[in-house]
């Protein structure tokens, strides 16, 4: 095992040992295929899908048939995008983003403006939020579709989507969010009433890797959204491939035990992580990246001047495993994206870590963590020339 602390529930985290046994007779005795509809092994598969299908969408308060199982959020952030605009080709070719979203949404709009597809990239502020004057002005008539993260992956910062989706109902748009990090840490039921379309996964929500989801809103007829994968007619022809029984099951039994321990669970997080931010801010200098502003209960991220970035990681990473961002961007030690954006200092956004707790995070994980930092924080500033010359 291993002997750090894991504040990095951000990136992933670790199947439960109930979401484990629930899928373990779908590797082994019921490995039918969901599409055999001819024999016993594959009705069993079919109905613990459409079993697993139905307790999601019972949780999250929509239809079943508004759920598309995915492989996670990269597909279904693709599928959504890039479905949206071929649905509405020749008609409407205009996309509204924020500079500050997942590299996901970031990348398939930079792929879809080479092919001719205008993408408006929104400032947001020193908090992390939509300028919404700037988002209200960027909104015309050609507008196809609005995206817009609920909660910031790397900063946990809250967007107000209640206003942003009725200025995009008003325009004629359509409105997705990726909600991937908010699954589990707060109600998003209530988000999904406010939008056309958004996204999970699995691993974010202590299920597998390799499992995801869409919601699509108004999809009794299966066309939502075209097909992104063709082959076999899987979903009604809207994602093809072998439907994967056991992570689906895997991912239901883990949304309905984050469900049933949401409330207490969201407000424990919260003590721990103000514990966190308590402890961090006591360090000299240190820069706290999005206290105060609404957001996750879950996510710290600060800033130390006078320390370089990589050597930081490296130097935490042999006790305590955090991250300077996104998981997604390989192992790049680059200043974030989300930071820049922010207007934050390029040499401050270098010097940043993102601390995300999680399930197992104890409050005495919470004041080793404070002392590791601390003193590794102090011991890379004693290298530094410039720190004795503050």
């Amino acid at each position: 095992m291993y002997s750090q602390l894991y504040f990095d529930y951000n990136a992933t985290t670790p199947c439960t040992a109930e979401v484990i046994d629930a899928m373990l007779p779908f590797f082994k005795d019921h490995f039918g295929n969901p599409s055999s509809s001819h024999h016993p092994y594959g009705w069993l598969a079919r109905s613990a899908v459409e079993d697993a299908r139905t307790a999601i969408a019972e949780i999250l308060n929509i239809e079943a048939n508004e759920l598309i199982f995915t492989s996670g959020a990269t597909e279904s952030i693709n599928t959504i995008l890039k479905g949206v605009v071929r649905k509405n080709k020749g008609r409407r070719n205009h996309i509204i983003t924020s500079r500050a979203e997942h590299k996901a949404v970031l990348d398939t709009c930079a792929f879809l403006e080479i092919d001719g597809v205008e993408v408006t990239y929104l400032n947001v502020n020193s908090e992390g939020l939509i300028c919404m004057d700037e988002f209200s002005e960027a909104l015309r008539p050609e507008t196809v579709l609005v995206s817009v993260m609920y909660a910031n992956n790397e900063t946990g910062v809250i967007q107000p989507l209640e206003e942003i989706s009725k200025l995009t109902r008003a325009n004629g748009s359509l409105l997705f969010s990726d909600t991937t990090q908010a699954l589990g840490k707060v109600d998003v039921s209530e988000v999904l009433d406010l939008v056309d379309f958004a996204c999970f996964s699995g691993h974010k929500v202590y299920a597998p890797k390799g499992i995801g989801l869409i919601y699509a809103k108004n999809n009794s007829n299966y066309d939502a959204l075209p097909g992104f994968i063709q082959g076999g007619g899987q979903q009604k022809g809207q994602r093809g491939g072998t439907i994967n029984t056991p992570l689906i099951v895997g991912l239901a039994k883990a949304i309905t035990q984050a469900s049933e321990i949401l409330e207490e669970e969201s407000l424990r997080l919260q003590t721990l992580r103000d514990r966190l931010d308590k402890g961090l801010s006591g360090i000299e200098l240190a820069v706290s990246n999005n206290r105060g502003t609404n957001r996750l209960p879950n996510t710290s991220h600060f800033s130390f001047p006078y320390v370089d970035g990589a050597s930081l990681l490296t130097a935490l990473g042999r006790k305590i495993a955090v991250s300077n961002g996104s998981a997604s961007n390989t192992a790049s030690v680059a200043p974030s994206h989300v930071l820049i954006s922010m207007g934050i200092e390029r040499s401050l956004a270098y010097a940043s870590i993102r601390l995300s707790i999680g399930r197992f995070t104890t409050e005495a994980e919470i004041d080793m963590a404070i002392e590791i930092i601390s003193t590794t924080v102090a011991d890379q500033r004693k290298n530094n020339i410039m720190w004795e010359r503050r």
